[in-house]
């Protein structure tokens, strides 16, 4: 009986291994670069204490990002109110919604909506920015005179970044907390006492503490993705605005995921602290 042919060596095709390198290649360089920031940032902090190199950001990603961070949590606030009256008034729980409403929007929904409004109006323009200033050679030129771009550019937006991103978190979250009581007062004449009274009932401490430290790391998410898409900008005016789209698209993804893993760690750490659990507006 002749023998079997031996099985032949199971090699992937060539295809694969290439898929495999584009794929993994940019969560590479992103990581490298995104090391280096923090590096520069520990390491040489004059490059963005410095009045020159930190204001501009600070003004840019901060101040005049507040009336439409603002806006928009008053108007969610607002929004909320209007949509939940019906509902809980059919309960009979019309005078608590302060605590329901209040306790999300401090801790989930004005977080992430500051920080979706920062990466839509700043993290576009910042990899514009940087982008324009890939193609047109500006930083090559800069590392040709032995500047590091990364130390002088990045390190004072990504600290702005994060620096500002829970400030305006506070803002939204404030807004948002007197728009809905401005609707629930004003068009269906909940008692201000009690929208109060079950505020401050539900929402704890920790939550818009849970909530800041959220904003802390949607701050650095969006510094350092819209830093890294201007960085590895290609292909001209057409490229710099693929930059700032993939800025927003990638750091938009960023906060939901990061909002997903905080939110079951920053559960499981609360229990810990706090093993009774929250209070409850039913009773």
């Amino acid at each position: 009986m002749p023998n079997a042919p031996l099985p032949l060596p199971l090699v992937p095709p060539a295809w694969l291994g290439g898929l495999v390198v584009r794929l993994l290649a940019p969560v590479g360089d992103f990581t490298r670069f995104s090391l280096s920031v923090v590096a520069w940032t520990i390491a040489s902090p004059r490059s963005w204490l410095s009045r020159r190199h930190i204001a501009p950001p600070i003004f840019t990603v901060g101040v005049a990002s507040i009336p439409v961070v603002a806006t928009t949590g008053m108007f969610i606030g607002m929004i909320l109110a209007l949509e939940g009256f019906a509902q809980f008034n059919n309960l009979g729980m019309a005078d608590r919604m302060g605590g329901i409403i209040n306790s999300s929007v401090v801790k989930q929904i004005g977080p992430v909506l500051a920080a979706v409004m920062v990466a839509g109006r700043v993290g576009g323009a910042l990899a514009a920015e940087l982008g324009t200033m890939r193609v047109t050679e500006q930083l090559d030129a800069m590392q040709a005179m032995s500047v590091d771009p990364v130390r002088n550019l990045v390190v004072p937006r990504f600290v702005a970044c994060v620096v500002m991103t829970p400030i305006l978190t506070m803002y939204s979250n404030a807004l948002g907390v007197w728009g809905a009581w401005a609707i629930l007062t004003g068009l269906f004449g909940v008692n201000t006492a009690d929208y109060w009274y079950y505020t401050g009932l539900v929402v704890h401490w920790w939550d818009p503490a849970a909530g800041l430290l959220k904003s802390v790391f949607f701050g650095a998410a969006i510094g350092l993705v819209s830093c890294w898409r201007g960085f590895n900008c290609v292909g001209g005016a057409s490229g710099v605005g693929r930059a700032a789209t993939s800025a927003f698209v990638t750091s938009f993804l960023a906060i939901i995921v990061i909002n997903l893993v905080l939110a079951k760690f920053l559960n499981e750490l609360y229990y810990v602290f706090f093993p009774s659990g929250i209070r409850s507006v039913l009773g």
